[in-house]
Parts: C-alpha cells; structure tokens; sequence
C-alpha cells in the first residue's frame, strides 16, 4: 500500500553537494573578522539553520556587535566559485521518478528565498518541484512550520509526508511535525548524528534513497 504523497526535500548537502563549500565560506569569513576559525565538524553542524542564527555561534559574547559583519562577510565568501558546486549524482533522475510515480515533491530549506531561487534556476531542476519553502516564509528548522506548511498547502496528511534530509535539524523538524525523516549521509552531519533522531531510515546515496523510497510510493 502506498505510504508517502508527499517527498520533502532538504537543499545543501541532500541534492546539492554543497557542504565543504559553506563550511570553507564560514571559516574565511571568521577568518576575515579574526575570530576563532571553527573546525569543519562545528561549522558544518549549523548547515540548515537561518544564516544569521548559523553564524551567531562563531560569534563569541563579547563580538555579538560583529555578527552583521560576519553574517556579510559570509555571502561574499559563499558567492566565490559557487558555480562549481553541482547536484549530486542521480538528483534529476530521483527527483523525476518520485513525480512519476505520483507524489507532490517539495523543498523546504535554510536557505533565502533568493538564494534558493538562485541556485535552482542555476541547477535547472526547478520544474521538478511542486513547491519550497524557506526561512523567509517559514520558522528556521527544526520547527515544524515547514513541514506544516506545506502539508497543507497540498491538502496532504504529515503521517503521508516523509522529509529527506542530511542534517539532524531536518529530522527533528520530521518528527516535531508529526512526519516521517529519512537521514541521508553523504552531507553535513555525520551518520551517528542522524541515527539519534531515529529516522525511518537512514540512506547513503540518492540512487539507495530511490531503491527505498519508490517501492513506498507504489
């Protein structure tokens, strides 16, 4: 029996391998300002959350008067070679057999608005989507406003939504909903990380995603 009518997708580090290029963008910004430079481990820990509740945890107490400089400082350093970043492989052909076989496909994401737009009119796969949200219309994950939205929008009940994610602020935002989360681990937070939020299942790639997912969309 069906499971799933609706496929909710994170953006960095689900479809588009984007991680090493924030964290990089979040150390030179740091840099640049001369505060503590964070390893990858902490600065990838932030990658899904609003940009300026990410980046106020490089900013100690006593600089908090800098964060909109970091904050500026890190979209300037984020737009250096951002065309080199690429979707991961199978996205296009995941994305098109979910909406084959029947199910609204959305994103719900960190990123701006603009932002978001930008990189999907760059990638070419934003027909594939039936929706987005992101924090300019939405609470920053792991609430659930996202998740909440856009179940309603498509008239969908969240025990038939099920959120893709790499992070576990993606997860959490799954279960705070009422939804059901797939961990994927090829971005930002480790493979232990995910676990802990108990998933429905934790996956490796986008084709293992599809081998999982599609039989629960028939």
């Amino acid at each position: 029996m069906r499971e799933f009518d609706l496929v909710v997708f994170d953006w960095d580090g689900t479809l588009m391998d984007s991680t090493g290029h924030i964290v990089h963008a979040i150390q030179q910004a740091c840099r640049e300002l001369a505060l503590p430079v964070p390893a990858r481990e902490a600065a990838s820990h932030v990658i899904g959350l609003r940009l300026a509740e990410a980046m106020q945890q490089f900013c100690p107490p006593d600089r908090a008067a800098q964060l909109p400089e970091l904050v500026d400082a890190f979209r300037r350093h984020y737009q250096i070679n951002l065309e080199r970043v690429m979707l991961f492989d199978a996205a296009r052909e995941t994305l098109q057999a979910i909406r084959d076989a029947g199910a609204f496909v959305a994103i719900a994401t960190g990123s701006s608005r603009a932002g978001l737009d930008r990189a999907l009119a760059a990638s070419g796969i934003a027909g594939l989507f039936d929706a987005t949200r992101t924090v300019d219309e939405c609470h920053s994950k792991p609430h659930p406003d996202m998740l909440l939205q856009l179940s309603d929008h498509f008239g969908v009940t969240l025990d038939r939504t099920v959120m893709i994610g790499d992070t576990s602020h993606d997860l959490l935002m799954a279960r705070n909903a009422g939804g059901h989360g797939v961990g994927i681990s090829h971005g930002a937070h480790d493979n232990a990380e995910l676990v802990r939020c108990e998933p429905r299942a934790i996956v490796h790639s986008l084709p293992e995603l599809s081998a999982w997912l599609l039989p629960r969309l028939c």
